[in-house]
């Protein structure tokens, strides 16, 4: 009784087996191709198409233009945005020093005397 499961299952396999030959080309008796017998996919654009004579897809519109340069207009206003944020978060680290009553730590003596400088020069 145990060996019929283990017959169904070497079937099985072999149907497997079969089948995955067929469906990737491994088969016997399948076709050999040359390289410049392979098929194009439809999103390769063939060398004699009209889509690749005629250059499409490689100038850019007058609205991506515009895209891009307000893109970049943007970029310029955010990372201005940024540098303040960054010097107003070491103005308030630096006032936080400055108002602290007891004394301070060597390290930040150290930043202390170092957000001083960068401010003065």
């Amino acid at each position: 009784m145990d060996s019929l499961p283990n017959t169904k299952r070497q079937k099985f396999v072999e149907l497997l087996n079969s089948q995955q030959n067929i469906v990737f080309g491994l088969s016997e008796d399948s076709l050999e191709l040359s390289s410049s017998q392979i098929p194009l996919f439809r999103s390769q654009p063939m060398e004699d198409s009209n889509f690749a004579s005629k250059g499409h897809g490689k100038q850019k519109t007058k609205a991506e233009a515009k895209s891009a340069s307000e893109f970049q207009s943007m970029w310029s206003i955010k990372k201005e945005d940024m540098a303040m944020k960054e010097r107003l978060s070491k103005m308030k680290l630096l006032d936080s020093l400055i108002a602290k009553p007891e004394p301070l730590h060597e390290y930040e003596e150290a930043l202390k005397k170092k957000l001083i400088s960068n401010f003065l020069s």
